[in-house]
């Protein structure tokens, strides 16, 4: 582990363009919304769109500001307000007001000082590098990877928003589509690691959130999974075979969730007439049907049990993922050990949305499984559990453990919006089985 003194030198030439880039992101989202919908609240569960303006900024100075520089607070009220927003009563949704919020301009200005002030002392810490916060690397870290899991994730609630009330849409990309056959393929018995290695309580010079540690390795016995992510064509069958009407195919919570929502069809489709579109950050398309489908954990367990299948768990996703046929050596990335690049696959906000199956033959893994980075999160059947070794960092102590609840659930691989550091091997994401606004598929396997 390099000493605090050298890596911070670094941040001019690398960590310092990292932030640069996260914060253009987040720019860049909040760009497409135009200033009359600030006040709109996509999802009704969610806040408005305002207080995540403002809520990006915030956590970095409640993280770094006094804690990590010694910076003295400028607007105590905005650092409550959008670390925490307006509580729901009683559990119940959000009863605030478009009025109870402070005005866009107010909150341009709050995030522009805050940004200057944190630059500020990040500029000390380089000058003083022997007497910075211990945490200091990690934390500026956390606030880049923070920033950018927010990047995606508030395009998930953009994506609800109606098309009049973003900006002009982008050209659309013109992906190049054919239709795949679904197979499965044969993964042997092999070894599976999961995780990072800390040393020492240092985490070598690979940042990880606290859920990553430690690896450890597991031997998976031999399993066959798809070579492809079910598509929108695939998914069709199972709605046409009656799928959401056979409660055999679900659990007990599944089914009632489903009934009481009425959920009918994938939440990114829509009915018009006797045809399926489907809704784009954009606009409204015909249902192109060699696109992943996006769906709750719920969804796709119901549709693996149609099949007589499963969803892999997580150790079956690094194996297919990471291993090779022969060997114990796995590989960084499924393609190899080189960077990911837009060859391999469809990540990095380089698209709005995903693209055709299969379209990305340089990302394949050893065993010719594709698409397992980008186009789409990947739904496991592991429920997010601590690894042996977890240990919760002690400036961001609740971002793993308040969702070891046995109600999570792992999700693997990136999707159209995933930054490109977070496609590491370690990552982990999770989500609740009945979310259905994420940009997550699945595949299915054989055990």
């Amino acid at each position: 582990m390099e000493s605090l003194a050298t890596a911070l030198r670094k941040v001019p030439s690398q960590l310092s363009v990292r932030i640069s880039q996260a914060r253009k992101q987040t720019d860049d989202l909040f760009a497409i919304v135009r200033s009359e919908a600030m006040y709109d609240r996509p999802i009704p569960e969610r806040h408005r769109i305002i207080f995540y303006l403002g809520h990006v900024e915030a956590f970095d100075w409640n993280l770094l500001g006094e804690r990590a520089f010694g910076l003295c607070s400028f607007n105590k009220t905005f650092d409550h307000l959008f670390a925490f927003g307006i509580d729901p009563v009683d559990g119940g949704l959000p009863a605030d007001q478009p009025a109870d919020w402070p005005t866009c301009t107010e909150v341009d200005e709050y995030n522009a000082r805050l940004r200057e002030e944190l630059d500020y002392g990040i500029r000390v810490a380089l000058e003083h590098p022997g007497e910075g916060h211990p945490d200091l690397l990690e934390m500026i870290e956390t606030a880049i990877e923070h920033r950018l899991m927010h990047a995606e994730t508030l395009a998930y609630m953009l994506h609800r928003l109606p098309s009049e009330r973003k900006v002009a849409a982008p050209a659309e990309f013109k992906w190049k589509t054919g239709q795949v056959k679904s197979r499965l393929v044969e993964i042997p018995e092999g070894r599976a690691t999961l995780g990072l290695q800390a040393h020492d309580g240092d985490v070598g010079n690979t940042f990880g959130w606290d859920n990553e540690f430690d690896a450890h390795v597991l031997v998976v016995p031999e399993f066959a999974i798809d070579a492809h992510n079910v598509t929108n064509r695939d998914f069709l069958r199972f709605m046409q075979a009656g799928g959401y009407d056979n409660a055999a195919l679900w659990t007990a919570d599944d089914w009632a969730w489903k009934q009481k929502q009425q959920i009918r069809q994938p939440s990114f489709w829509k009915r018009e007439g006797n045809l399926w579109a489907y809704r784009t950050m954009f606009g409204d398309i015909r249902l192109p049907m060699e696109w992943p489908v996006y769906v709750s954990h719920a969804e796709a367990a119901a549709y693996a049990k149609w099949l007589g299948r499963r969803l892999p768990t997580e150790e079956q996703f690094h194996r297919a993922a990471y291993g090779v046929p022969k060997g114990v050596k796995e590989r960084r990335y499924p393609w190899g050990d080189t960077q990911p690049t837009e060859l391999h696959g469809n990540f990095d906000f380089r698209h709005w949305d995903p693209g055709p199956v299969g379209a990305h033959p340089a990302g394949d893994s050893a065993f010719g499984v594709h698409d397992l980075l980008g186009n789409g999160w990947e739904w496991t059947r592991s429920v997010f559990a601590p690894f042996d070794g977890f240990r919760p960092r002690s400036f961001y102590p609740g971002y793993s453990a308040n969702f070891f609840d046995g109600k999570h659930f792992v999700m693997k691989g990136g999707s159209p919006r995933t930054a490109a550091c977070m496609l590491r091997r370690s990552f982990r994401n999770w989500f609740q089985p009945h979310y259905p606004n994420v940009y997550a598929t699945f595949r299915c396997v054989e055990d």
